[in-house]
């Protein structure tokens, strides 16, 4: 399939088209794997050792809230 045709492809068969081109080798799936294993051993390490503190979701989402209304007046 060439650039033309591909441009000729609902939006559903180029997602499915490119489906193959999205995955990836067992050992390429491997190293992630490892990667993200050392990331939440390391993210954990943070949190258990009191280096990072947890927030609570809710409160993080009311803060957010508000300084996008605050942001949206000044426009």
């Amino acid at each position: 399939m060439d650039a033309t045709e591909g441009r000729s492809l609902s939006a559903e068969e180029r997602e499915l088209a490119a489906v193959p081109l999205q995955q990836i080798s067992d050992d390429e799936q491997a190293e992630v794997d490892t990667a993200w294993r050392s990331e939440l051993r390391r993210r954990i390490d943070d949190i258990e050792s009191g280096k990072v503190d947890l927030l609570d979701a809710d409160e993080v989402h009311a803060q957010i809230r508000a300084e996008l209304a605050a942001k949206r007046k000044w426009r």
